[in-house]
């Protein structure tokens, strides 16, 4: 006869491990027909519950499986979970996928999740329905109840801004590349709430599409009279290729313009001058879901009230910025 288990009976009854455990210890967060419809078919069943079992101290940790700009990022985060994790006593499964029904099988299997990347509305909305805690460090809507890791973006845009403008540049462009991406909106609109309150400072935003070359985007924009003396890019991919071109075209970085990139991945120290760049924590947010999930697990916080924790980011200075050495006209 198969053995009855946690999963076999929420199997049966079309609810997560992390309810049907919850009903059976008393514990709070099921309602009372589930508690008594749990209950009912583990008697008829004959199941016998084994204090603390290995299965439900398991964390699942989920990336979108295209989401590729982000990788670096992805490898520092499940770095960080997984020795937090391992610190805190929980096992850890990955899955890459982007399928609403993958993930949804997936964590079910969980004590709770972690969401990484950019995953569809559908998507969350069945993993919610599973009551399984879950945390997201993929941009939330506006008040969503949600719990949320992930970087200070928009306050790194202001301290960019600040850095610069101390540096005597007051014409500054804000370089990116692929639009939608959340956190890169969240530096420019950072960027930009500092510098709209100067006057003296020009600020330029310069989408920079992968079908023309950057040489043609800073030909056009100084024809219109707009010479940048520092551009903050918005991740260190695309910076490298702004100091390629600049050099390529004869400006001396840092003593003609300046470059500041976003991220302090591999590439900032590879590339000559290196990259004066952002520093983003990405262990720091992987240990962090684990943290938060486990005051969820353990029943440590208010269920109605969710969290966001933002891990604040640092200017690391290197070559590639410098003082202002002429007037932008």
């Amino acid at each position: 006869m198969e053995r009855v288990t946690l999963g076999s009976l929420a199997a049966r009854l079309g609810l997560s491990k992390f309810a049907v455990s919850r009903a059976l210890s008393g514990k709070s967060g099921v309602s009372a027909d589930t508690r008594r419809r749990v209950q009912e078919l583990a008697a008829e069943l004959g199941y016998a519950r084994q204090p603390a079992p290995k299965e439900l101290r398991t964390l699942g940790l989920i990336f979108h499986d295209t989401d590729l700009i982000n990788s670096e990022l992805h490898v520092l985060i499940q770095s960080g979970v997984q020795a937090e994790a391992q610190r805190r006593g929980y096992q850890v499964r990955m899955r890459w996928t982007h399928l609403a029904e993958e993930v949804e099988a997936f964590v079910r299997t969980c004590s709770g999740a972690i969401m990484v990347g950019p995953h569809e509305r559908h998507t969350y909305d069945r993993v919610y329905a599973l009551d399984v805690p879950i945390v997201r460090t993929g941009w939330l809507d506006p008040l969503e109840q949600a719990d949320f890791v992930g970087g200070s973006d928009h306050e790194a845009g202001s301290a960019v801004a600040r850095y610069l403008v101390e540096l005597g540049h007051t014409a500054i462009a804000f370089v990116q590349g692929t639009p939608g991406y959340r956190g890169r909106m969240e530096r420019y609109y950072g960027v930009r709430e500092v510098l709209e309150q100067l006057p003296q400072v020009s600020f330029r935003q310069m989408t920079f599409e992968k079908e023309v070359r950057f040489t043609e985007h800073l030909r056009a924009i100084e024809a219109e009279g707009f010479r940048p003396t520092a551009f903050f890019c918005a991740h260190d991919g695309l910076a490298v290729t702004v100091i390629s071109e600049l050099l390529r075209l004869g400006y001396r970085i840092p003593e003609d313009i300046s470059v500041i990139g976003f991220g302090d991945y591999s590439a900032a120290t590879q590339i000559s001058p290196q990259l004066t760049t952002v520093k983003g924590h990405g262990q720091q947010i992987g240990a962090g879901c684990v943290r938060l999930l486990d005051d969820r697990i353990n029943e440590r916080m208010a269920r109605d009230i969710p969290v966001r924790l933002l891990i604040a980011s640092r200017i690391v200075n290197r070559a590639s910025c410098g003082r202002a050495r002429r007037v932008a006209t």
